[in-house]
C-alpha cells in the first residue's frame, strides 16, 4: 500500500527544473526519514491519519522559502501532513468515521520512500519526477 502526502498543490511549469534539481539534492544519498502514523485528524467533511515527520516537514520548509516569491495562498499556509481516509461527505458521517478510527488508534511507524513531482494537466496526473531516499 503506498500513498503520497502533499507538500504543495501548485508550483507553476517554468520552476520544473529547478524543483527537480532541490528535490534530488533533498534525496541524493540521505536516509529515508524517520516517520510514523500519530494520530486521527478532522477534514471537516472528512477523516485522514495525521503524519509526524520533522525531517520532512524540513524539507517542505526549505522548498517553501526558496519559492516562497510565487506559491499560492493555499501553499504559504502551515503544512499538516496526512494521508487522506474519506474526502467529501457530510461532517457527521466524517465525525462517526474519526470516532470509529480514534477507538483503537495506536501510533505506528510509516515509510517515506521518497519525493516525487506531479503534473496536473486537466485530466490524469502525469509523473514528472521520482527522486527515491537512500
Amino acid at each position: 500500500l503506498s500513498a503520497h502526502l502533499t507538500m504543495f498543490h501548485h508550483l507553476a511549469p517554468s520552476l520544473e527544473r529547478e524543483l527537480k534539481q532541490r528535490l534530488a539534492g533533498e534525496t541524493r544519498q540521505v536516509a529515508a526519514p524517520d516517520a510514523r502514523i500519530a494520530g486521527v485528524m478532522s477534514l471537516g467533511g472528512g477523516v485522514a491519519f495525521r503524519i509526524d515527520c520533522p525531517s520532512l516537514e524540513d524539507i517542505r520548509d526549505r522548498l517553501a522559502d526558496a519559492f516562497a516569491p510565487v506559491l499560492t495562498p493555499q501553499d504559504r499556509a502551515p503544512w499538516r501532513p496526512h494521508v487522506t481516509v474519506q474526502n467529501k461527505v457530510d461532517p457527521p458521517v466524517a465525525k462517526a468515521l474519526q470516532a470509529e478510527l480514534s477507538r483503537d488508534f495506536r501510533p505506528r511507524p510509516v515509510r517515506i520512500a521518497g519525493l516525487a513531482a506531479w503534473w496536473y494537466r486537466g485530466g490524469p496526473w502525469e509523473m514528472l519526477s521520482r527522486h527515491m531516499f537512500a
